[in-house]
């Protein structure tokens, strides 16, 4: 695993098992997108998010019905559930009371003090956090005014803001998170606030897109915070599946070595190659997923940098014509037909983590 990166010091919450801040590390979360009323669907959709690296994931709450179904999905979940509602802060006290181990809100369309400091009560009697969510799409009318258009000073001006009025209210167990579609604005937005507080920060880039565009813009935005030490748990959005959200998430971590866990180490392919790298390489990404060691697995196309970038994984293969070569900790260990190459590299990964274990 690569050098990590030296974070910055925060205050730290728990939610649920999962500690944000402080010495823990950066977590991964994600967001359900079924009707939260739909309790089989919602909870499917939370085990398949968790099978891919999900440490906390959100639903909506949209409604008491909802509000209401999180009374069965919670106990039916192995991570945390956090409670995202807007405008009706009887819902938030709802979801509290439903067992939610945290709840998002934007206190800036949630209402009065006197709603504020409803949800504040429900959340300090249920002894969970608040993460005090502002976002470029729903900045403060008056802010608004003042700063002509959502910018990083405004937002970074409403996020002090609201978190005042919560600690007026003497709740302090918060998480805030700064997020806009522009990835200059989240970052600028996000180093301004870090600089000016000690609260943990949950990082993203919201409404990011659709595939290619979404995963690039949120693994730059986010990965110049981390790069900095700025983050403590991260969000993906990404139009679509949810576990794409988490897998993106997983491998910008990895990156930059706040996690640990497999990594792919695969050629672009050139004209030299003479398989179809493309989809065997895919194959091994899939036998990866799950795995927490960092094992370094190098799937290579041709005999120019093949054989060596094979000798500097953990394990890999180098493919020829016909064969394959599979080398483990630098030595070829054997040599396979095309058809037999992922049945071999799935047990060399096997025997490398069984002598890891043992």
């Amino acid at each position: 695993m690569s050098q990590q990166c030296s974070r910055r010091k925060t205050s730290q919450v728990r939610v649920g098992n999962v500690l944000i801040g402080g010495d823990a590390p950066v977590s991964i979360q994600t967001m359900t997108n079924t009707d939260t009323c739909d309790v089989e669907a919602t909870v499917a959709q939370i085990m398949s998010a968790v099978a891919t690296g999900a440490d906390i994931v959100r639903v909506a709450v949209p409604g008491r019905e909802a509000a209401a179904a999180l009374c069965e999905i919670i106990p039916r979940a192995s991570v945390p559930i956090v409670a995202d509602v807007h405008f009706d802060y009887k819902l938030a006290i709802a979801a509290a009371q439903a067992g939610a181990h945290k709840l998002r809100i934007n206190p800036g369309n949630i209402g009065g003090d006197d709603r504020l400091r409803a949800v504040a009560d429900a959340a300090a009697d249920h002894g969970i956090p608040i993460r005090v969510g502002i976002n470029a799409g729903s900045l403060e009318k008056e802010l608004l005014e003042k700063h002509g258009h959502p910018t990083a000073l405004a937002l970074v001006e409403s996020a002090l803001r609201n978190v005042e009025r919560l600690r007026n209210m003497e709740f302090d167990d918060l998480i805030v998170s700064i997020k806009a579609s522009e990835v200059a604005t989240t970052v600028a937005a996000n180093r301004a606030f870090a600089a000016q507080s000690d609260l943990p920060l949950h990082l993203g880039i919201t409404e990011a897109g659709i595939g290619r565009s979404g995963i690039v813009h949120s693994a730059v935005g986010l990965g110049l915070l981390l790069a900095e030490g700025i983050g403590d748990t991260i969000r993906v959005s990404l139009t679509g599946d949810v576990s794409e959200e988490v897998l993106v998430g997983r491998d910008i971590l990895l990156s930059l070595g706040l996690i640990s866990g497999p990594r792919l180490v695969s050629c672009p392919t050139c004209g030299r190659c003479q398989v179809d790298l493309p989809a065997l390489a895919q194959q091994v990404e899939q036998l990866l997923i799950g795995l927490e060691e960092p094992l370094v697995v190098a799937v290579m196309g041709c005999e120019v940098n093949g054989p060596g970038e094979a000798r500097e994984a953990d394990v890999g293969l180098a493919a020829g014509r016909d064969r394959v070569a599979l080398f483990k900790h630098g030595e070829v260990v054997k040599t396979v037909e095309i058809s037999q190459a992922l049945d071999a590299l799935r047990e060399l990964i096997a025997e490398i983590l069984a002598d890891e274990r043992s």
